[in-house]
């Protein structure tokens, strides 16, 4: 595995210059999710807020990916793709928004309920953010990959849910996928040692039932095999030499 290199100050600041770009937009779409409103409308008010903030869409045109976020309904747990789908009272919506800014990108995501969600809904967002600030807590220089790995899968199997082995977190910066990659379950094939500097994305996908996962026919979208719900939160974190920095800030408020 290439060793991850750490960004110089000046990269980091551009980089929490795209976070803040990103959470803000995140935070803006996610206002305007409501029963009968399309993933496509969804997907077209990211593109414009993005323009707005005088970035661009990270995703839009990456590996011929072609919308302006990732938007994953229900079953749907990451890679989705804006259509005429009109969204329903309790769907689980996995908004995730990548931007460019001057070179660096910025990428976070969230999951939302559409007006509301069962009590069980709710239990796996809850676990899922809970399990997101768990590995965040370990992004510090001197611990390895392996730390955050485990503080999220722990968490997750505790309260009986499953992480998905297919996708996992990644290094951020110049590109949208840089090493190290960050596995939300621990795998000793990728498990570097952390170092200040660095500037990764965390995001456990979590799913209710078994983590098998599979792609479909439109070649993006991932879904979960058992079609059970599955839930997606993600933050841009600055690893330092204490506590690790969550880039994906607006205006320094948390988003969720």
């Amino acid at each position: 595995m290439p060793t991850p290199q750490p960004k110089t100050p000046s990269e980091v600041s551009l980089v929490r210059r795209a976070g803040f770009i990103a959470a803000k937009v995140l935070r803006d779409a996610a206002a305007t999710i409501r029963p009968g409103i399309t993933t496509l409308e969804l997907d077209r008010t990211v593109g414009l807020l993005i323009e707005s903030q005088g970035a661009v869409s990270a995703f839009l045109g990456y590996r011929n990916f072609p919308s302006n976020c990732c938007i994953s309904v229900n079953e749907g747990v990451v890679h989705g793709i804006g259509s005429e789908r009109r969204l329903q009272y309790g769907d689980l919506v996995k908004l995730d928004v990548g931007v460019r800014f001057r070179g660096f990108v910025g990428d976070v995501a969230m999951t939302v309920a559409v007006g509301g969600c069962s009590p069980s809904a709710q239990k796996l967002m809850d676990v899922t953010v809970d399990s997101l600030y768990l590995g965040i807590a370990q992004a510090r220089a001197g611990n390895k990959v392996s730390d955050i790995s485990k503080a999220i899968q722990t968490h997750v199997e505790t309260h009986g849910f499953n992480v998905v082995r297919e996708f996992v977190g990644h290094g951020v910066g110049r590109s949208v996928h840089e090493e190290p990659q960050i596995p939300n379950y621990v795998d000793d094939r990728y498990n570097c040692r952390l170092v200040s500097g660095l500037t990764i994305a965390i995001e456990p996908m979590v799913n209710v039932g078994t983590p098998g996962v599979e792609i479909l026919k439109d070649r993006w979208t991932v879904v979960t095999r058992d079609r059970q719900l599955s839930a997606h939160y993600e933050h841009t974190v600055l690893v330092t030499d204490g506590d690790p920095e969550i880039l994906t800030r607006d205006e320094g408020k948390p988003l969720y």
